[in-house]
């Protein structure tokens, strides 16, 4: 009688337990995954930006130079480094 009632009440805490860890470990994994995705996402973005900063600065040394503010060495040394960062 008594492993009858230790097997009754052992035998669903024991699945309880096994599901809560279960259930925490696939949301760890979960979490995980969307993190490794926003952090692609953030990676993307600020690639965007930096090409998009690098075209306005080419463009801003492009309007200089059509300007007469730059002379064409100076142009093509401050492309040149812009490029090379």
């Amino acid at each position: 009688m008594e492993k009858l009632i230790f097997f009754v009440l052992v035998i669903p805490i024991l699945a309880f337990v096994l599901y809560l860890g279960g259930s925490a470990i696939m949301k760890g994994f979960k979490a995980k995954e969307k993190n490794k995705s926003e952090d692609n996402h953030d990676e993307d973005l600020n690639d965007l930006k930096s090409s998009e900063n690098l075209s306005d600065e080419l463009m801003k040394l492009n309007e200089l130079l059509q300007s007469g503010a730059l002379t064409q060495e100076e142009f093509d040394k401050a492309k040149k480094k812009l490029l090379d960062n």
